[in-house]
């Protein structure tokens, strides 16, 4: 099975759906809104360091970190959402690099090093072996630079159904796209489950060290199902709950680490 191609064939045709949506609101991003959140605005200072930006989509967050003062370079798998980065990009009128490629080659493809790594929401249910994805993180920061994710945190998957641990067989299926304007058209897509603890060995085995691990009982997006706003529970609107036995479960988790 290649996992790439069925992969990157899927998000070539959700690039299309994506970019038309409310969800993402590309609309408000050319007027000068961010697409970045509260969780990883509130962790990072990105003013005047050089930030490489894994599994970009099509460069709403990697261009949102440059108007914040970043250095950017976004890298995705997908062609057609690097094209349509790039032009945003030259729309905004902001410099920014973008490069198609798999996470697992992106050391080997742009050649260089960098003050900030970066990588969020979605990502890495994408990677069948974190470990080469940790090689990867740390022969791409210089020495002292910072890795900073921000992602779903696995007990969600695990209430939907999936593994809550790794697992011999990637998880292949039927899906539709999560944005508000998602037809009724379905591609084979390829995940795997991957446990905090997996994540956090893997880069302690890759040589960086760990600064800070924070869990969150919110999403800043509405994208599973039975969502709660915060407004109905007292919360701040620009935040979503899930419940179970009337309690938030854990939505996102960020983690952030150096290279010594």
């Amino acid at each position: 099975m290649d996992y790439l191609a069925l992969n990157q064939a899927a998000w070539n045709e959700r690039t299309k759906t994506h970019v038309g949506s409310k969800f993402y609101d590309v609309p408000g991003f050319l007027a000068g809104n961010s697409s970045l959140n509260e969780i990883e605005l509130s962790a990072l200072d990105v003013q005047g360091k050089s930030l490489l930006h894994l599994q970009c989509h099509f460069g709403l967050d990697t261009l949102s970190w440059a108007r914040n003062g970043a250095e950017v370079t976004g890298i995705d798998l997908s062609p057609v959402a690097i094209k349509q980065a790039q032009q945003l990009a030259q729309q905004t009128e902001i410099s920014a690099q973008f490069a198609c490629c798999d996470v697992y080659s992106t050391a080997d493809v742009l050649q260089r090093q960098f003050d900030l790594v970066y990588t969020s929401y979605g990502a890495i249910c994408w990677l069948p072996d974190l470990d080469k994805w940790a090689g990867v993180i740390a022969k791409s920061l210089k020495s002292g630079g910072q890795f900073y994710m921000v992602e779903f945190h696995p007990v969600e998957a695990m209430l939907e159904g999936y593994s809550y641990f790794e697992q011999q067989h990637a998880d292949v299926e039927q899906e539709g796209t999560y944005t508000e304007n998602a037809s009724d058209e379905k591609h084979t897509m390829v995940t795997w489950p991957h446990s905090l603890a997996d994540v956090i060995m893997a880069l302690l085995n890759a040589g960086l060290k760990l600064e800070s691990f924070n869990e969150f009982d919110f999403s800043p997006y509405n994208c599973f199902e039975n969502m709660v706003n915060g407004a109905e529970i007292g919360e701040s609107a620009q935040r979503y709950y899930l419940l179970h036995n009337n309690k938030p479960i854990p939505l996102c988790f960020s983690i952030l680490a150096t290279k010594p």
